[in-house]
């Protein structure tokens, strides 16, 4: 233990997963809180009920849509390990997550600013859901804070979504520089925390309002369930919470019991993941059918500065551009990706799909510039030529041995030079 732990009594992150959320009246004489799955909640007396009615929090039985022990606990083990966090809410789905994050916050009217390099069910509801409700939208490019605060000035905007590393292409952006900027402005900050989760950044602590994740990714870690959730202080809690209640959220006690078991070794899958990640990203950066590899861990990438001032930790999550003299004599848009496609289906350990954070390695061709607007700051990642884009892959590393996803990606990167 560091001598600064030692003074204040700070517990490691693999200490915090391990014994967040067990409170004894959740979990009786046993480990783990047993799975409640229960619609109706009994009252002894018609007082009991009515006093149920006053109060809205955790750990008071009302009905099954606000919830059991179960859902609890897991809410209450995501509150312990997100500093500065007064609640959190949970969701059936990522998606679910940000949706109830934006019409916390959003009204009629107002105006939202949303990073370029963002997920993109989130652009697409900004274009879509938000649209409808007449919501307007602006994309920014997240690594040109002077454009930044020119949008905040031009638009008064109610809130900013914010994604570091960016979907994708792994920008890391100032996260406080951003968020500050919105504060003075009187604009709401909200983060997508998905690829580095509590453990590998403080979102609250550097400045966000809200924080939100995919707990389908690294909480879950085992590719079985959906799930979402959003954490704030005490304000935006309270909206969080009063928006997920009108609109009906509610996950299953089942699920929250699978993402309970997840968050206890997600600290270890993460340490491996990350580690194994950034010698793969390195190896790869040193072969000749390799172009660009786009990863935060490593020295030489353009965010890598930030990563490593604002970061505590990393994940497997990265991509890396092929180099277009190995698309034959095809070019464009389907050139790059018929040798994207050519790539992955060669590869041998690396399942192809979407999601990320599970046990198993994953692949997906990527075509960024498919979901770019406005996005052309210098450390911008490039991943175009002169045909107009380049085959680029996404890498989600599991727990497999790091020699053995090196020896695969070996074998698939020779297979293009044939």
């Amino acid at each position: 233990m560091t001598d600064k732990k030692q003074e204040t009594g700070a517990k490691g992150p693999a200490t915090k997963a391990a014994h967040a959320g067990r409170r004894a009246e959740w979990t009786g004489a046993v480990v783990n809180p047993p799975v409640w799955r229960a619609s109706t909640h009994l009252y002894a007396k018609y007082a009991d009920l009515k006093a149920a009615n006053k109060s809205n929090a955790d750990g008071g039985f009302f009905y099954g849509r606000r919830g059991g022990p179960t859902q609890w606990a897991l809410a209450q083990a995501l509150n312990d390990i997100e500093p500065g966090a007064h609640g959190t809410m949970l969701y059936p789905s990522g998606v679910a997550a940000i949706a109830g994050c934006m019409l916390s916050v959003l009204k009629p009217g107002d105006h939202l600013l949303v990073t370029d390099n963002a997920y993109d069910p989130t652009r697409s509801m900004a274009r879509g859901l938000l649209a409808r409700m007449g919501i307007t939208h602006s994309f920014f490019d997240p690594l040109d804070l002077p454009a930044f605060a020119a949008l905040l000035d031009q638009h008064n905007p109610r809130a900013v979504w914010l994604e570091s590393p960016g979907s994708l292409t792994m920008d890391v952006c100032d996260i406080p520089a951003l968020t500050a900027a919105a504060r003075a402005a009187g604009t709401v900050s909200i983060l997508d925390n998905t690829w580095a989760s509590a453990l590998g950044f403080a979102g609250l602590s550097h400045g966000c309002d809200i924080v939100m994740q995919s707990l389908s990714k690294h909480v879950g870690g085992h590719s079985d369930l959906m799930m979402g959730a959003a954490s704030a202080g005490e304000r935006w809690y309270r909206a969080l919470r009063r928006t997920s209640q009108q609109l009906g959220q509610v996950v299953s006690p089942d699920d929250a019991a699978l993402a309970m078991r997840g968050l206890r070794t997600m600290p270890m899958r993460l340490q491996h993941t990350t580690s194994s990640a950034a010698a793969i990203a390195e190896w790869l950066a040193q072969q000749p059918q390799v172009s660009q590899v786009m990863c935060p861990m490593l020295l030489s990438d353009p965010g890598h500065a930030i990563w490593s001032r604002d970061f505590t930790g990393g994940c497997g999550l990265f991509s890396f551009v092929l180099s277009s003299a190995h698309s034959g004599d095809q070019s464009g848009y389907d050139g790059a990706s018929h040798l994207a496609g050519r790539f992955v289906d060669a590869l041998e350990l690396f399942g192809i799909g979407y999601s990320w954070g599970g046990f198993e390695s994953l692949s997906l061709p990527i075509f960024p510039h498919d979901y770019r607007a406005v996005m052309t700051s210098p450390t911008a990642p490039d991943i175009s030529d002169d045909t107009g884009t380049r085959a680029a892959i996404r890498l989600s590393i599991g727990i497999e041995d790091t020699e053995d996803l090196i020896a695969d990606l070996a074998q698939a990167l020779r297979k293009l030079d044939n």
